[in-house]
């Protein structure tokens, strides 16, 4: 990748980094609760019949409630799992959230070992967490580059999920990276035109 891009991605890194760090604890549970209301009350959602979700990290937006409320309704629910010899995740499926999820080698929650993998092109809709997003579909991750190949092998609405405060004009992005198709906030909702 350019160095440039580089350059711009780590400065942005850390200029949303900053602000993730202001938000309060209790902002950021009454901020989760509203984007689990906004995603219940989507076409995304309602029409997704198997979701790929993630394990929150205590920066991020904490959609987990909704895992349960996808087994309760039907859905196929789905978690990055980390594949050693790969170093890269797979997506395998979820059925009982008390006993198919363990604690994963970067100390994220994931699928247990016994959890079938699911195909990726199977996904409908894939819920993305990242650093920073922008409405033309740019997402900034944390720089390893695990959840664009992941993405980069499904077909399902790609769904990127932040903080308002992690809206920005321009994300810049490399040929690697992967474009969302759909951005939720709290306060707003967008599909990305093609």
């Amino acid at each position: 990748m350019q160095p440039d891009i580089q350059a711009a991605k780590a400065s942005l890194r850390k200029q949303i980094r900053g602000a993730l760090e202001k938000i309060s604890p209790a902002a950021r549970t009454a901020l989760s609760a509203q984007i689990r209301d906004r995603l219940r009350e989507s076409a995304v959602w309602k029409n997704a019949g198997a979701v790929l979700f993630f394990a929150p990290r205590p920066d991020e937006l904490d959609l987990w409630p909704l895992l349960e409320d996808a087994l309760a309704g039907g859905k196929i629910a789905a978690l990055p799992r980390y594949h050693p010899a790969d170093k890269n995740y797979v997506a395998c499926r979820v059925q009982n959230v008390r006993s198919d999820i363990v604690t994963g080698q970067f100390g994220i929650r994931e699928p247990a070992a016994p959890c079938p993998e699911i195909p990726l092109n199977r996904l409908d809709l894939i819920l993305v967490p990242g650093v920073a997003f922008d409405w033309h579909g740019g997402r900034l991750g944390r720089g390893k580059g695990f959840y664009d190949r992941l993405l980069a092998g499904t077909r399902g609405v790609k769904c990127g999920i932040a903080f308002d405060g992690q809206m920005v004009n321009d994300v810049p992005v490399g040929p690697s990276d992967v474009r969302m198709n759909f951005i939720m906030t709290p306060t707003r909702g967008a599909e990305i035109a093609g």
